[in-house]
């Protein structure tokens, strides 16, 4: 009975806390973005840069690279990653943005350097944008036949696409909100306050109440979509927490071989980190012993999923399709956790 009982104060504790220290600042500003990504966004402007007749080069260089911008969790970036899937963004692309967004925010990419070691760090930042890439190329391959029919039915629905807002005047208005989500997940409240004045003034100036109504309908349908199966995750998450206690992870994952790396990228999967917080975690590990190759394992798994994350992604995009970009990252996170393991030895 007490084992029960703490199990589920890990549970409540994990929700308490991502409910006190994420939803307000980082989660609800998403849940807005992705809300005007699908209402003010058109389809021809997602498919330019990443549908199916966009250069490559241009669409996977663009997604794997957004988290230097974005520093959120794997959990904030679904949103973002539900609303330009939703406007028929290729599932390579958006895989791309999807793994990359958590990953490779510049701040972690520093943090680590200064805390785990500058090899650390440049592997991380290496290894995030090469994974963002080729699991979007893989998962684009997988599905292909699939996404063909996706593409094929985003083009037929451009010819019902209402015409969007004036370029310029959405690089103020999306610029404006990921100011807001920035600064917010920052905690620098001044800013805050300044971009969410701006805001108002540009829709009061620019948007009619039918566009905003509309708005607010796509942002309630993101949030009916993902929060439920979201807080469900991070209490599970909590409870595994209390559950598997860190002297046992330490003592699986103290050496370099494929077994370790695997279970540290596998329960890096299962965990999960706010925004920075999987730095000292991982730096704790390794004081008690983690070897250098499964840290970078776990850094490479650990931010881009957890189970929270799982839960939603399997009711955005199925659940073969989760499974498959799970699998992805625990195999490619385990080999180069071992590879970078095996020539810092």
């Amino acid at each position: 009975m007490e084992t029960f009982v703490d199990l589920m104060h890990g549970g409540l504790d994990g929700l308490i806390n991502y409910l006190s220290a994420h939803v307000l600042t980082c989660l609800v500003p998403a849940f807005f973005i992705a809300g005007a990504i699908a209402v003010f966004i058109s389809q021809a402007s997602v498919l330019k840069y990443f549908g199916p007749q966009a250069k490559k080069v241009l669409s996977y260089g663009v997604a794997s690279v957004s988290g230097t911008i974005l520093a959120v969790c794997s959990c904030t970036i679904l949103p973002l990653f539900g609303g330009i899937y939703k406007r028929g963004a290729g599932l390579g692309p958006a895989i791309a943005f999807l793994y990359s967004g958590p990953a490779i925010n510049v701040l972690a990419i520093v943090y680590s350097a200064r805390l785990l070691g500058y090899d650390i760090g440049a592997a991380r930042a290496i290894g995030a944008i090469l994974f963002s890439v080729v699991i979007g190329l893989a998962m684009a391959f997988i599905y292909r036949k699939e996404q063909s029919q996706k593409d094929a039915s985003a083009f037929a629905a451009l010819a019902t696409d209402p015409e969007g807002k004036k370029l310029w005047q959405q690089i103020i208005y999306f610029g404006t909100m990921v100011g807001v989500l920035i600064s917010a997940s920052s905690k620098q409240w001044i800013a805050t306050g300044i971009l969410m004045a701006i805001l108002i003034v540009i829709l009061w100036r620019w948007f009619t109440r039918g566009e905003i109504k509309l708005w607010m309908k796509e942002t309630l349908h993101f949030v009916r979509l993902i929060l439920p199966w979201l807080l469900a995750g991070v209490f599970v998450a909590g409870i595994l927490k209390v559950a598997i206690p860190e002297s046992v992870v330490t003592q699986y994952v103290g050496g370099n071989s494929l077994l370790a790396n695997f279970i540290a990228s596998f329960l890096g999967a299962l965990m999960y980190f706010a925004t920075l917080t999987e730095v000292p975690i991982i730096r704790a590990f390794m004081d008690l012993g983690m070897g250098k190759g499964p840290a970078l394992s776990l850094l490479l798994a650990g931010p881009a999923l957890s189970l929270p994350a799982m839960l939603v992604l399997r009711s955005i995009m199925g659940t073969k399709k989760m499974l498959t970009y799970v699998a992805l990252v625990v195999v490619m996170a385990t080999f180069t956790g071992y590879i970078f393991g095996l020539i810092t030895q």
